[in-house]
């Protein structure tokens, strides 16, 4: 009799287990009826019909999903190694599980080929300066895709880019002539700007005659303050050896 009533309670239990479903707050529940669908529903307490209905759980928290290193040859004929990560959420579930086996692999696939047809479209230089046009447009087409799929891509980023050592020599190499070159002009720039100003001065000294005498009393007494030794200077007139030199004649 204990044996009986210990199978019946067991089969109760299972009947209960299979009636009875308890669906937390970011869960949905896509129903099926003899095969078909029917509804969604959830969350909280759920009960179908034994051997009739058939549930599936649907998860509709974000998603991080990492895009594994792809080998991808950009236009300008660059070897590159680039990750990246997508960010999707399920907003269909009836379209989640019925439009596609595993929408997570499927997610997953398509990042994959996505991220190596769009990467491959750009040269180096504007896959390392355009990231966010890049991100935009990778979210775009993987947003398209997935839509019909009940998945709602909200972001995708790209990650990390890495480059043959070859290429980050030369790329090193370029950015040290362009410190360089940028140094040359400034420094460029500086001697222009002083002889400009050394023209001004020379300009009002020659306006005013005692201007250069005081220059020259200036400069003497810079001289005479500096060290502790005794400096003798004398001055002499810009054009005092102008008058020994003879002039050319044609």
């Amino acid at each position: 009799m204990s044996v009986m009533l210990a199978v019946v309670l067991f089969i109760l239990s299972l009947l209960v287990f299979s009636i009875i479903k308890i669906l937390t707050e970011y869960q949905r529940g896509v129903i099926f009826r003899l095969g078909r669908f029917t509804s969604v529903r959830g969350p909280g307490l759920i009960i179908l019909i034994p051997g009739i209905e058939r549930m599936e759980r649907v998860d509709l928290r974000t998603v991080t999903m990492d895009i594994p290193d792809q080998d991808i040859i950009s236009r300008d004929n660059v070897t590159l190694k680039v990750n990246g990560v997508v960010y999707f959420r399920v907003a269909a579930p009836e379209k989640a599980v019925i439009a596609v086996e595993d929408y997570l692999s499927a997610t997953a696939q398509i990042a994959q080929t996505t991220l190596r047809s769009v990467i491959g479209q750009f040269e180096l230089d504007e896959i390392l300066s355009q990231r966010e046009s890049i991100n935009s447009k990778l979210q775009a087409i993987l947003d398209e895709h997935t839509e019909p799929w009940g998945v709602k891509v909200s972001a995708v980023e790209v990650k990390a880019i890495d480059l043959p050592i070859e290429m980050q020599r030369a790329m090193a190499k370029q950015a040290e002539a362009e410190r360089d070159k940028r140094a040359k002009v400034i420094s460029a720039q500086g001697e222009l700007d002083a002889s400009r100003k050394l023209a001004e001065a020379a300009s009002v000294l020659d306006t005013q005659k005692n201007a250069i005498v005081l220059r020259y009393l200036d400069t003497m007494r810079e001289i005479s303050s500096g060290g502790g030794k005794s400096t003798t200077f004398f001055p002499l007139p810009i054009d005092f050896l102008s008058r020994f030199i003879p002039k050319s004649t044609d």
